[in-house]
């Protein structure tokens, strides 16, 4: 290895030394495969979170009625939280041993991945509350020809987030000011991370206050909502947002606490060695936001009951036409075979008549 690369490592290492964490890591210990068993649960986990959002994904862009400010809204936060857990999954692949074979630069790559993810979470959560608060109390009707400052909007959320991410990698760090280093991102500023909890935390209390002043005014108003708007569609998405914040701020709080911790504390607190469980509780908060979706609106989950029916289909139609070719092309046998038994069946959705379209997708044989 060359001498800078030596540099770069002991960068790391040296950060790691100082902050304790060397002392604590599982990457040296003596039974590696416990540490093996975990990672390959949180990797799992993670590849849940990537295919349920995906899920989410493909079913807002394949439903023309989710062209809609409020759903453009979600989606982004469904690519927040899928970018989330392939951040998280690149996390623990790179962890261990191999994070002595970072450089610095990848080492910030790979933490604030993390720190563009929440960014854009919570920048996306802000936007929904401030689009419910122009719809359902200013009473603007949609018009789908300003969409161009939703998607204006989702830009400068990730713009900012990016930029917020960004900052360790541009210079504000910790690097030759070893006293300045936070314990749980050894190469972080604390500064850097009690700006960051300042901020997230302003954030999430203005969605707070947004959000009870939009139920006081809907809850009093009720005649005035069912007025200007559709009251349950409107009323079913205000639930599943102010379900969705809820638990965001429940699965996020306590790593917030941990890092104000981490803040506070002048050096090797017992608690802050314990980070991998607060940031999987918070990574967890992006497999959870799906199943948000489903069980709060029914609009998602007709459409998501869809997408699992057409695959179904398509899955029993290969099904049969593998069988057909087999059939065709079976060697020895001078006349076509008899199929003796009943056809098999092929999965395919429908609507229930005009109250399925209201009510419920179901799939029949």
């Amino acid at each position: 290895m060359s001498a800078a690369g030596n540099l770069k490592m002991n960068i790391i290492l040296l950060h790691y030394n100082y902050t304790g964490k060397l002392d604590n890591q599982q990457m040296f210990a003596s039974n590696p495969s416990a540490v093996d068993v975990q990672t390959i649960v949180f990797l799992i986990i993670c590849s849940f979170i990537f295919l349920e959002n995906l899920t989410v994904l493909v079913a807002i862009w394949r439903n023309h009625r989710f062209h809609n400010r409020m759903y453009f809204f979600i989606g982004n936060l469904a690519l927040c939280d899928l970018l989330a857990g392939v951040a998280y999954l690149l996390n623990l692949l790179l962890s261990g041993e191999k994070t002595f074979e970072l450089s610095p630069t990848l080492w910030f790559i790979r933490e604030g991945s993390m720190f563009v993810a929440l960014s854009a979470s919570i920048f996306s959560l802000l936007a929904i509350a401030i689009e419910r608060h122009l719809t359902m109390i200013k009473m603007r009707p949609y018009d789908a020809s300003k969409n161009y400052r939703v998607f204006l909007l989702i830009g400068a959320c990730w713009v900012i987030a990016v930029t917020l991410g960004a900052l360790p990698i541009l210079g504000w760090n910790c690097i030759r000011n070893l006293p300045d280093c936070s314990t749980v991102l050894p190469l972080y500023s604390k500064k850097y991370v009690a700006f960051c909890i300042t901020v997230f935390t302003v954030l999430l209390l203005a969605m707070s206050v947004l959000y009870a002043r939009i139920y006081i005014v809907v809850k009093s108003s009720s005649r005035k909502v069912s007025k200007y708007s559709n009251s349950e569609h409107a009323m079913s998405l205000l639930r599943t947002v102010i379900i969705v914040v809820g638990v965001f701020i429940a699965c996020w709080t306590p790593i917030f606490i941990l890092l104000l911790v981490d803040v506070a504390c002048e050096r090797r607190c017992p608690v802050l060695y314990q980070a991998d469980w607060f940031i999987a509780l918070a990574v967890l908060n992006s497999a959870m936001n799906p199943v948000i979706y489903t069980l709060a609106s029914r609009e998602m989950r007709r459409a998501f009951l869809a997408l699992v029916c057409a695959a179904l289909r398509e899955r029993d139609q290969g099904k049969s036409e593998n069988a057909s070719l087999k059939q065709q092309h079976s060697a020895g046998q001078k006349h076509p075979p008899v199929n003796r038994h009943a056809p098999s069946k092929i999965s395919y959705c429908t609507l229930k008549g005009e109250k399925g379209r209201k009510n419920n997708i179901i799939c029949t044989n």
